[in-house]
């Protein structure tokens, strides 16, 4: 497959989405990822009602995150190994028939070991459309400075995905039926990866092994700063999992259960905007300067929440979380095709996948048994603790992001002369 390289230095969204072939496989794209958004909030609403038990709920839909996180890169690893296609039409089909037996073990009132083992094929199997739309970029944008906009357009898309799939699995579940959401789920997923698997023409090839001739394949995760970002971005899963829970938990404890809707609307939204503006700025700083301060503004703003009591106050708060996220999300991903050979980059995008959710489950369990011990505001502690840590461990090993050598082809190329201030396309983003 050939890179479409643009030459137009201030390249912008609407270049981004007259890329050829582009449309085919971002609709199909969006409409399999939606999914991802709806799972834990459908379990969650699910298993509550046939419980009666929040805890529970939260404990399967954590187990299904852990899963998804644990087995993720290995299915970005076939996916580089043997192409997208091979890995999604069979990923989609055990999808779905594991949502569908967990929906109907709920539903019989099987005990709560029973959802358990349906939970671990449920997110072993979550299809990981959204890095796979990443590497389809990667491939036809290589070397182009039209990647950190692409960067930025995927973040906005996620944040839209996880905006509109709890809404509208909530509204299933709690206007037609409490199975309505992870029907739904299950139905998409199928659809969706479905017709993303057909696009054929446009998934990144598949790169023979040095029997072949070419060089020989390496893991994602054996490349230093990978691992680095892996670490980070399980910072990034904490503040999603803990906002989600300790905004709920505030929201009961004032008695308007309904703002709560309203204040990770919010939060999201926050993040959305600045993946916008993110693709609309001509940057002078590199990504990992933007990493370190993105996480810096992260820490910074995440370490007011827990004193806030106050729907405006923390309303304003969440605001600017979300507008600090983008950036170190964004900066992560681009940093990924400087530092990753072509052969290795979806597996290294489902690492990353991976690491959010792994946080996210995580913070989900902390953040819901300090706030059930000592209140909201203790469940507010846990987005803190993650992105302080994940920014002292950015700092402390930032020279592993940097790429030694060309590594990756022209990405690594010119990653590397942008870092050294040598070349001006680097340095370009968009208008």
């Amino acid at each position: 497959m050939e890179s479409t390289v643009t030459k137009d230095p201030r390249p912008g969204y609407g270049q981004l989405l007259r890329t050829p072939g582009a449309w085919t496989f971002l609709l199909p794209g969006f409409a399999a990822r939606q999914p991802f958004a709806m799972l834990t909030i459908g379990i969650v609403l699910l298993v509550q009602h046939t419980t009666g038990s929040y805890g529970s709920a939260g404990a399967v839909a954590a187990a299904t995150g852990v899963s998804m996180a644990l087995f993720a890169p290995q299915s970005g690893k076939l996916a580089d190994r043997f192409g997208q296609r091979a890995v999604l039409l069979p990923g989609v089909l055990i999808h779905t028939a594991s949502v569908s037996a967990l929906t109907v073990l709920a539903l019989a009132d099987a005990p709560l070991w029973a959802l358990f083992v349906a939970a671990v094929p449920t997110g072993a199997s979550v299809p990981q459309v959204g890095p796979m739309v990443r590497a389809r970029w990667a491939a036809k944008l290589d070397g182009s400075p039209l990647m950190q906009t692409a960067a930025a357009f995927e973040s906005v898309t996620d944040e839209f995905t996880f905006v509109v799939g709890p809404v509208l699995a909530t509204a299933l579940c709690t206007g037609v039926h409490p199975a309505a959401g992870l029907i739904a789920e299950a139905a998409l997923t199928l659809t969706g990866g479905l017709l993303f698997a057909a696009q054929k023409r446009t998934q990144p090839p598949v790169r023979r092994d040095s029997a072949h001739g070419s060089a020989p394949r390496v893991s994602a995760l054996s490349i230093p700063g990978v691992r680095v970002l892996v670490v980070t971005f399980l910072g990034i899963g904490s503040v999603f999992g803990g906002m989600q829970v300790s905004l709920t938990a505030f929201s009961e404890e004032i008695g308007n259960p309904g703002v709560n809707g309203l204040l990770y609307g919010i939060f999201a939204a926050g993040n959305m905007l600045a993946g916008i503006a993110c693709g609309a700025i001509v940057w002078k700083r590199g990504p990992l300067r933007r990493v370190i301060i993105g996480y810096a503004g992260l820490t910074l703003a995440a370490s007011a929440l827990w004193a806030v009591d106050s729907v405006a106050l923390l309303a304003a708060l969440g605001l600017l979380v979300g507008l600090c996220i983008a950036p170190a999300l964004i900066g992560g991903y681009t940093l990924v095709e400087s530092l990753v050979p072509a052969s290795a980059r979806t597996e290294a995008f489902t690492w990353l996948t991976g690491a959010v959710a792994l946080g996210q489950a995580t913070a989900v369990t902390i953040s819901g048994q300090l706030a059930d011990a000592n209140g909201a505001s203790a469940g507010f502690v846990v987005p803190l603790a993650g992105t302080a840590l994940a920014l002292v461990t950015l700092v402390t090993l930032r020279a592993r992001l940097t790429p030694q050598g060309d590594t990756t082809g022209a990405a690594g190329l010119i990653a590397a002369r942008g870092a050294s201030g040598m070349d001006h396309r680097a340095r370009v983003t968009v208008d």
